[in-house]
C-alpha cells in the first residue's frame, strides 16, 4: 500500500516551439500522481499513449528514412560567430544554391564564445558580402554538444578554434552520449583552400577594411573546394 500511494508517474506536456535557430526545446514537465502508478497502463492507458504514439512514428520515421535524403551538414565555427563563420556560411549557402542543391545541404554557424550571443553579424562583414551579392543572415549562438550529433562536418577557423571545439567535447562526451567519430568531424577550413597558402583564417575584428575582404577571398576558395568535395564523396551531383 505505501508503494502505492508514494508512487510518481511523469506524463509528458507539450514541449515550447524554438524561439529562434539557436534556441533549445524546453525539457518535458513532470506532474505527481501517487495513486496511479500501479493502475497503468491497464486502467490509466490514456496517461502513456502519447508518449508511446510519440515513440512510434519517431521509430516509423527513422527506419524509413533514405539515407541518400538525408541533407549534408555543415557547421562553421569561429569565435564569437560575427565575422568569420557567419561570412563562410553566407558565401557557401551562395555557392550551393547556385548550383541548385539547396534541399541537398544543411548550413549553419557557432561560436566556441557565448559572448555575442543573440546578435547579427559584424556590419562591417555584412556590408563586404553584399558588394559580392552574398547576403548573411546569421544569429550569433554557441557552440553545442547537439552539433556533434547534427553536423557531418565541423569546420574551424583557426587552431585555436579547432583546440577549443575538440576541448568541449572532450567535456561534454563525459555529461551525454555523443558520436564516437566526433572528433573526426573537425577540420581547419583552409584546409580546403587550394588558391591560397594560409592555414588559418584570419580575425578581422580589430582590424580595417582590407581584412573582411582578404577573408572573403579565403573564404569563397575554400568554399567553393568544399563543396566539390562534398559533391563528389556524397554522389549529390549538380
Amino acid at each position: 500500500m505505501r508503494s502505492l500511494l508514494f508512487s510518481t508517474v511523469t506524463i509528458p506536456t507539450p514541449s515550447k516551439l524554438p524561439n529562434c535557430h539557436h534556441s533549445l526545446y524546453a525539457a518535458p514537465h513532470s506532474l505527481k500522481f501517487p495513486f496511479l502508478t500501479s493502475l497503468l497502463p491497464s486502467k490509466y492507458p490514456f496517461l502513456l499513449k502519447k508518449s508511446y504514439k510519440s515513440v512510434k512514428i519517431k521509430a516509423l520515421v527513422e527506419s524509413r528514412m533514405d539515407p541518400s535524403t538525408k541533407p549534408f551538414s555543415v557547421l562553421f565555427v569561429c569565435l564569437g560567430n560575427i565575422c568569420r563563420s557567419p561570412a563562410a556560411e553566407g558565401v557557401f549557402t551562395d555557392l550551393v544554391k547556385k548550383r541548385g542543391l539547396d534541399s541537398k545541404f544543411k548550413i549553419d554557424s557557432a561560436g566556441t564564445i557565448n559572448y555575442h550571443e543573440g546578435n547579427e553579424a559584424d556590419p562591417r562583414m555584412r556590408a563586404a558580402a553584399k558588394r559580392r551579392g552574398i547576403a548573411i543572415t546569421s544569429i550569433s549562438r554557441p557552440l553545442r554538444p547537439s552539433d556533434f550529433k547534427d553536423f557531418d562536418l565541423i569546420l574551424a577557423m583557426d587552431e585555436r578554434n579547432k583546440s577549443d571545439i575538440l576541448g568541449a567535447l572532450e567535456r561534454w562526451v563525459h555529461r551525454e552520449p555523443l558520436p564516437a567519430d566526433a572528433a573526426e568531424k573537425v577540420r581547419l577550413m583552409c584546409s580546403y583552400c587550394k588558391k591560397r597558402e594560409e592555414t588559418e583564417v584570419p580575425d578581422p575584428y580589430y582590424g580595417g577594411a582590407q581584412g573582411f575582404e582578404k577573408v572573403l577571398d579565403m573564404l569563397e576558395d575554400a568554399c567553393d573546394s568544399l563543396l566539390e568535395s562534398i559533391v563528389t564523396e556524397q554522389n549529390l551531383g549538380s
